[in-house]
């Protein structure tokens, strides 16, 4: 993928004027034409334009260019034109985190703890100042009676609570309430994994032709996607890259030409060629 870099001719004469003319000849609009390739209009303006450097590796440019003679009825030679190499920046990567989830649970216990200590400090010294408070205000109200000493003390030892050590083994004993289990987070959903050892070109795309990622990705990076999400996926230097389905390593040979691997994603994760 070092070549990727090398500054070669932007464009192929000829080729985008001949798309312009060919389309204009079929009564279409930039707009209808795109929505006809499921593009997005920027896409068909550069290749009637012959920009291939904003369209990204010549690979991409290459299919794109083709599906746009294929819809218009031209040679799909023309395509073989466009250069082996483009000049183009590669776009900005965002790092992403994950966060395994078994920490993301113990996180969560972790807030619950805090809480309850929390809770425990403040309740705490409230009950027991509350409970000192009452117990003060009993001798004062028997005193308040009018009774003599002895009868104070006797009402005092009335009012004290009645130990009940000795009717504790009489009591029933109660089985101790199990905690209830946490509920388990949902199911990890099936998942497809791309490890790049090399640099290569990687374009997925969703069910409802959306694109989820075009990119130039770097060895030693991964991209992971939802299985469900995915309908398509075309590899650059697909010799450098593992892809793993569930932690199964998947043989990309079949869908392999020129070191560029194509194939289509079922719902579940099972790989097929892709249909022209």
């Amino acid at each position: 993928m070092s070549s990727s870099h090398q500054t070669l001719p932007a464009s192929s004469p000829g080729v985008g004027e001949q798309l312009r003319d060919a389309r204009m000849e079929a009564g279409l609009t930039v707009a209808e034409a795109a929505t006809r390739l499921r593009m997005q209009i920027r896409v068909v303006e550069a290749l009637e334009a012959g920009n291939w450097a904003r369209l990204g590796a010549p690979v991409f440019v290459r299919g794109q260019l083709r599906s746009y003679l294929r819809l218009l009825q031209m040679p799909q030679s023309l395509a073989d034109t466009v250069p082996d190499a483009v000049s183009a920046e590669p776009p900005a990567l965002t790092p992403r985190t994950y966060t395994p989830p078994m920490q993301r649970m113990l996180d969560k216990a972790m807030g619950r703890a805090v809480y309850v200590v929390i809770t425990a400090l403040i309740a705490v010294p409230v009950w027991v100042a509350t409970r000192t408070h009452v117990d003060d205000r009993r001798p004062a109200e028997i005193a308040s009676l009018g009774l003599g000493d002895a009868e104070v003390g006797q009402a005092q030892r009335s009012v004290r609570p009645t130990p009940v050590t000795a009717s504790l083994g009489a009591m029933p004993k109660r089985n101790r309430a199990e905690p209830a289990p946490e509920e388990a987070g949902p199911t990890a959903g099936s998942e497809l994994l791309l490890r790049f050892s090399g640099d290569s070109w990687l374009e997925v795309i969703g069910h409802d032709g959306t694109q989820l990622e075009q990119t130039l990705v770097r060895a030693g990076q991964e991209r992971r996607f939802a299985v469900g999400s995915v309908a398509r996926v075309k590899l650059g230097n697909a010799s450098a890259v593992d892809v793993l389905h569930d932690g199964n390593v998947q043989d990309l040979s079949r869908f392999q030409r020129a070191n560029v691997a194509r194939f289509a994603v079922s719902s579940d994760g099972a790989l097929a060629p892709v249909s022209e």
